[in-house]
């Protein structure tokens, strides 16, 4: 774990028991969205990178009682939040690991997703690159997260920048391409979209690319 990684283990383990009231509106409003963009199948096996309080597991199960979910935080506090949450579920567990040294095997995952993180990623082409290791063929990745195409979020993260050891950069939809073409993907289908005067977000689906594509 590099320094990066453990400040932010450190940060979100002091967050951690008041993170889902202090953000209930970002977190209830982005969430939402998420999940009826996905269009997940009730079959798929999910795997959530950075998966922070299990927010986005509950609403998938709410919709999907019967799909299977891995979901993965630097945070221990933040999972002992997720677990207390899906208590009951079976078909739900939670790991305690980084989003660049994934513990799965090579294709386990029908669908790997990741909301409101990549921002705080210090190494996001090698992320991506475990991704894409654990992903099954044919599987899809979807990312959610800030985009400073929205002029707000540009001044975000500059302030964040200066303000929060945590935070280590924003990226544009076009940036954020880039980098998923770089580790090997196609991007299937990306939207922007605002929640508020503030938060501007963006989503983006892909595949990876047939080998000399």
């Amino acid at each position: 774990m590099n320094s990066l990684e453990l400040t932010v283990k450190k940060q979100y383990d002091d967050l951690a028991p008041v993170y889902d009231q202090r953000w209930s509106r970002y977190i209830s409003d982005t969430l939402l969205f998420f999940r009826e963009w996905l269009n997940i199948s009730p079959s798929a096996t999910v795997l959530d990178v950075a998966c922070g309080t299990g927010e986005l597991e509950r609403l998938l199960l709410e919709q999907y009682p019967s799909l299977y979910i891995v979901g993965v935080d630097i945070s221990e506090q933040m999972l002992v939040q997720a677990r207390q949450k899906l208590t009951g579920y079976t078909n739900v567990s939670f790991e305690n690991t980084t989003a660049s040294s994934l513990p799965f095997s090579d294709e386990s995952f029908d669908v790997v997703i990741s909301a409101n993180s990549f921002h705080y990623f210090s190494d996001p082409e090698k992320v991506l690159t475990e991704m894409r290791r654990v992903l099954k063929p044919g599987g899809t990745i979807a990312i959610l997260d800030w985009c400073k195409d929205f002029w707000l979020c540009r001044v975000c993260d500059w302030v964040l920048k200066i303000l929060d050891p945590a935070h280590q950069q924003c990226y544009t939809e076009a940036e954020l391409h880039a980098f998923l073409k770089t580790s090997g993907f196609h991007v299937c289908r990306s939207q922007r979209v605002r929640f508020g005067l503030l938060w501007g977000l963006m989503a983006v689906s892909c595949r990876a690319s047939e080998p000399n594509n």
